[in-house]
């Protein structure tokens, strides 16, 4: 497939000149004869790269690269400034906004090939190492499902063939007690495949710049202390720890959906009290300053070193072959692509042995 590339440059001639040069080379070219129009098309088409004058009327290469940075679907695509300014000081403003190369004015065609090509080349090789990093958690999440999905059907098969071979034998109690097993392992085996379903969906989107656009143009907000105290009392007391979760919320507006808040909230609430101990504390707290809003969610579990944490944020999952009851690992998977793809953060501090700290980040405004 042929790669797009879009050419910022005011002066007609040399625009045109850019663009039949890369025509011939079989690219795909847009051009744009200002900034201004140049920051439309490059959010309307997402290119694989950008050549773009520096010194042009209404907005200069430089503003146009500190618009591009800023936008989530945008802030990858290579840009290459073409300049006849090659100052050290010139260069090092492009460098320090993010460009990626520069092209002195006047250029020759080799020139202008060679280094669209080695950026384009530059690019794929990034593009593949992110490529292998999926289809690495791919393979771990693969490996880990068919034990995932054996530990729930085997409590569904071997309980329901008990009650149907011993019904006449059994009480009503024993009965509902074998029923009640029943329904947890039908309810574990059904959110692990909505969650494997889900996590698809998420790294789709995150693949494809276009819908990533579409997902952050979005106007979706969602009330955040009522739900977020409901669900953390009801994990609380569907694993009979009420006694052990303390809270500490504050009235924010969060710019996410609120289906995607409590997904969040409930995959991180259930992760730490799954890896801490009855009898220790599970703190939930949030605070809101300059239009960003934290979720600070602590436990005195059993920790995670350093190289495990690097490993999440790499999303994989860790010592499954020590800690079998850690699950798939995807529900921390999940919660992190769906808070990066809402333009906030996750990060994780821990000590093996004392605590774990997950601190989330979402742009917000307060609540009155």
């Amino acid at each position: 497939m042929s790669k797009t590339i879009l050419v910022i440059e005011d002066e007609q001639y040399i625009r045109e000149n850019i663009v039949e040069m890369l025509e011939v080379e079989n690219y795909n070219v847009y051009a744009a004869e200002n900034g201004k129009v140049g920051v439309d098309l490059a959010q309307k088409t997402i290119p694989d790269l950008i050549l773009c004058d520096v010194m042009m009327p209404e907005l200069d290469g430089y503003y146009v690269l500190s618009e591009l940075r800023s936008n989530s679907a945008t802030q990858t695509i290579p840009l290459i400034f073409l300049t006849a300014k090659t100052t050290r000081e010139d260069m090092r403003l492009g460098m320090d906004l993010g460009a990626d190369d520069y092209l002195t004015k006047p250029f020759t065609r080799d020139e202008l090939l060679g280094t669209v090509t080695t950026r384009i080349i530059k690019q794929v090789a990034v593009e593949r190492k992110t490529q292998e990093k999926l289809d690495k958690l791919r393979n771990s999440i693969s490996q880990s499902l068919p034990q995932e999905f054996r530990i729930p059907l085997n409590g569904i098969i071997s309980l329901s063939q008990f009650l149907r071979e011993e019904f006449d034998t059994i009480d009503k109690e024993e009965a509902l007690e074998l029923l009640e097993e029943i329904y947890f392992s039908g309810q574990r085996l059904h959110r692990l495949t909505q969650n494997f379903l889900l996590y698809a969906k998420l790294v789709q989107i995150q693949s494809h710049p276009r819908r990533f656009k579409m997902l952050q143009e979005l106007k979706e907000e969602a009330q955040t202390e009522e739900i977020i105290a409901a669900i953390a009392r009801e994990k609380a007391k569907e694993l009979k720890r009420k006694d052990d979760l303390r809270l500490d919320l504050c009235s924010a507006s969060v710019s996410i959906s609120l289906s995607k808040i409590k997904k969040i909230t409930e995959e991180i609430i259930d992760n730490a009290f799954k890896f801490s101990q009855a009898g220790t504390l599970v703190k939930v707290e949030t605070r809101h300053d300059n239009n960003t809003f934290h979720l600070v969610i602590t436990d005195r579990g059993r920790g995670m070193t350093t190289a495990q944490i690097n490993q999440l944020g790499a999303y994989l999952q860790f010592e499954r072959h020590i800690y079998e009851q850690q699950g798939s690992g995807l529900g921390l998977t999940i919660a992190k692509l769906m808070i990066e793809l809402h333009g906030g953060t996750m990060s994780i501090e821990s000590t093996p042995g004392k605590y774990t700290s997950i601190h989330i980040t979402l742009p917000s405004k307060p609540t009155n």
